[in-house]
């Protein structure tokens, strides 16, 4: 049996060189009447509406996958191969039958995303890593760096803002970790979401940050827009790549600078990944309290190392690192993805200066309801609540 999308392929292509060769705008009546062409006229409404779709689609959308950006439960597409297509709905990793014509498709639908995101793709500059006009991630590199074939992966921003309720009902998130959440943010500690990828660290942060008392003013500094917090006074600043001549860029460290002279009563950095650490620990040194963040770490111990690896990047020493550390971040609140693809909140910790660095202690698991710092926990939030109120 002929596969449909094989078969429309060589006339949606068609479509696409007439277009590019004429200089007529793609518009959707320009389209339809040229794919009837293309196609002989012979095809039934239906079909014709079905091409015309798809000619949209190769031209300004997403090609073969633009069907699975719009569904709303997909929150990453993968393409390793023009035959090779997975999803993420967020129970792990899923093959489809989505299918492109050749590599050179899916290597024209990749240089187009990138050039839509003001970014150059080709062989001198042979991958990307950039934020689309709707917020999407791109990430695409191209052979022969990429063996074999171009891999394309896409990330979709969900508008979506969840409460504590979602994250609870999802199973991210029990009771007991519920209440101590909402006690870190009322009690204005500063606290960082660590995890892997894909564990669910901006979607837990934003959900917190909803949780932030509305006459405050939240600033946010991402490298691309991601936190949707359910919050009336919500500043964001994007951090910007340099242009195809190397200039214009504006990093996570001049925005975090910025930030501080905007009164921010909360600056969130969506993810900690470079020298901007030590502006964000000199910013929670100076009276900001309830800063967050997230970092990419495996698990919670692994945090303080991670940002020490951070801050040399900034030049700083490690017992420089160490110090504002401590006296910058309060908690640590560590997400895992568990073998069924679940997002989990698996340990709430306490970092504490030791002998031989900086430790975090685990106050809450999601195996154990209360650990070895869980007392430590509940009487800094008691003070601070008491005194917030």
């Amino acid at each position: 049996m002929t596969d449909p999308a094989a078969a429309a392929a060589p006339i949606v292509d068609r479509v696409r060189r007439r277009l590019a060769s004429s200089g007529v705008l793609p518009t959707r009546s320009a389209v339809a009447g040229l794919v009837r062409e293309e196609s002989g006229g012979l095809i039934g409404d239906a079909h014709l509406l079905r091409l015309v779709r798809e000619a949209e689609d190769e031209m300004g959308g997403a090609g073969a996958v633009e069907p699975l950006l719009r569904d709303p439960d997909i929150t990453d597409v993968l393409v390793n191969g023009p035959d090779e297509v997975w999803i993420d709905r967020g129970g792990g990793l899923e093959r489809v039958a989505v299918r492109f014509a050749d590599d050179a498709a899916v290597r024209r639908l990749a240089t187009r995303l990138a050039a839509a995101a003001g970014r150059r793709l080709d062989d001198a500059a042979p991958w990307v890593d950039a934020s689309l006009p709707d917020g999407t991630r791109l990430h695409a590199i191209l052979p022969p760096v990429s063996v074999g074939a171009t891999r394309l992966s896409l990330r979709v921003l969900r508008p979506r803002a969840f409460s504590l309720d979602d994250l609870v009902s999802a199973g991210t998130v029990t009771e007991q970790s519920r209440l101590l959440l909402t006690d870190i943010v009322r009690g204005r500690l500063a606290f960082l979401v660590s995890g892997g990828t894909g564990s669910g660290k901006t979607t837990l942060l934003s959900t917190l940050l909803s949780l932030v008392d509305p006459t405050e003013r939240i600033v946010l500094v991402e490298d691309a827009s991601e936190l949707r917090p359910r919050h009336p006074h919500v500043v964001r600043l994007v951090a910007r790549p340099p242009n195809v001549e190397g200039t214009g860029q504006v990093s996570l460290q001049d925005l975090v600078r910025q930030a501080l002279r905007m009164r921010p009563d909360r600056l969130i950095v969506g993810e900690t990944r470079g020298a901007e650490v030590a502006d964000l620990l000199a910013a929670m040194n100076t009276g900001h309290e309830g800063g967050a963040g997230t970092v990419h770490a495996n698990s919670a111990a692994e945090v303080p190392t991670r940002l020490e690896a951070l801050g040399a990047l900034a030049g700083l020493s490690r017992s420089a690192i160490q110090g504002q550390l401590v006296a910058a971040v309060d908690a640590v609140v560590h997400l895992r993805r568990d073998r069924a693809g679940v997002r989990r909140v698996h340990e709430i910790g306490l970092l504490r200066r030791e002998v031989d660095g900086v430790a975090v202690l685990p106050a809450w698991r999601s195996d154990r309801t209360e650990c070895e710092a869980g007392p430590r926990l509940r009487a800094m939030l008691a003070e601070r609540l008491a005194g917030a109120w």
